[in-house]
């Protein structure tokens, strides 16, 4: 072998047009570490930066500097070390190569000593994934981070029985488990959706949270439906629960389901408690605007459900102390849909005085 490592590892730099100019810097400073002139490297990475951080030490020399839409790449050096700035949004990549491990480790430290921000305090926040079919990729799966309320702040929101069956539900553990399906049923606009975010936090200590983008396809696609209830997700590997939310799935609950759409509830309730349930710690939570009376009976047999809610509007009390007035509230009182159009002034005009179907159109 070659006494001289550049001749043992020779290093060659093809660029053409797709290359931006941060690429570039990114293939230059691999230079002295392939060919074996600082074959030290030391590496750190920060999810927050400090307003104002450099990320470069004491007596830094900058090389080039590029930056794209999405990032920024910097590349500096200094007797016996060359370093490198990757930098997006908030984040950074830093990397030192040289002569000697120690001088890598401690141009690091200088770069990154004090640079890394504390990360915004997210106490309302929950993560809770989402499934969908996509064109390309098929079934897949992603996680944002949404605010979710504590219960003891939304309570209010909810008519007297619906908290009251609401205190029971958000102080479930997997030990109280005895049914597979959550049914919350009522009008629009009376914050089901808004009770399931709340429900997410409550049990995000053991329970991972998927709401299903499409659940008409769901049951309707055995690929899809094996993928979400067989497939080993973030945080449901280590023994999590995961609760599955289907919205607004009148079509598929209802008492008179067409042929298609019963074979979709069959699959519904074989994933509650058949066969394809079994062994797994999965729940699945379902919203819809119908009534109690027009839903299947199969759905709501006893035994079924860990929990069957009918959130309906406050009463005009309840609504009155929730708004702080009387104007604009009817006898019949309000759905909390309706309460937050009166409380940013929307005016009556935007609430008709119309029954509290499915066609109302306000949805929370």
């Amino acid at each position: 072998m070659s006494a001289n490592p550049h001749e043992a590892l020779p290093i060659r730099l093809t660029v053409d047009d797709s290359d931006s100019p941060a690429d570039v810097v990114d293939a230059l400073f691999l230079g002295r570490f392939a060919t074996g002139e600082q074959p030290y490297a030391h590496s750190s990475s920060l999810d927050r930066v400090k307003s104002g951080a450099t990320l470069l030490p004491p007596g830094a020399s900058v090389l080039r500097s590029a930056r794209d839409d999405d990032r920024s790449a910097t590349l500096a050096e200094g007797e016996g070390w060359t370093l490198l700035v990757s930098r997006w949004n908030r984040g950074a990549d830093v990397t030192v190569t040289a002569v000697e491990p120690e001088l890598a480790e401690r141009v690091l430290k200088q770069a990154t000593d004090g640079a890394k921000d504390d990360p915004e305090p997210q106490p309302d926040n929950v993560t809770m994934g989402f499934w969908y079919v996509s064109p390309r990729r098929g079934p897949h799966r992603t996680t944002r981070r949404i605010a979710a309320g504590s219960w003891e702040e939304v309570r209010p929101n909810y008519t007297s029985p619906v908290a009251e069956a609401m205190d029971r539900l958000m102080k479930v553990t997997p030990d109280d488990i005895s049914g597979r399906l959550l049914l919350l049923h009522g009008p629009p606009g009376t914050g089901k959706t808004s009770a399931l975010r709340t429900l997410a936090r409550s049990w995000r200590d053991w329970c991972q949270v998927d709401c299903v983008l499409d659940p008409e396809r769901l049951f309707n696609d055995v690929g899809y439906l094996m993928d979400i209830a067989i497939g080993e997700d973030e945080g449901t590997a280590n023994g999590r629960w995961r609760l599955l939310l289907l919205e607004d799935c009148d079509e598929l609950i209802r008492g008179e389901a067409k042929h298609t759409a019963g074979q979709a509830l069959s699959r519904l309730l074989n994933l509650t408690d058949g066969l394809l349930g079994q062994g797994r710690n999965v729940l699945v939570g379902v919203t819809t605007n119908e009534d109690l009376e027009r839903l299947h009976p199969a759905v709501v047999r006893p035994g079924r459900c860990l929990a069957r809610i009918e959130v309906g509007p406050l009463t005009r009390p309840e609504a009155v102390t929730w708004l702080g007035t009387e104007e604009g509230i009817g006898r019949d009182g309000a759905t909390l849909a309706e309460l937050y159009a009166l409380r940013r002034g929307t005016g009556p005009a935007a609430i008709p005085d119309q029954a509290r179907g499915a066609d109302a159109g306000l949805y929370l």
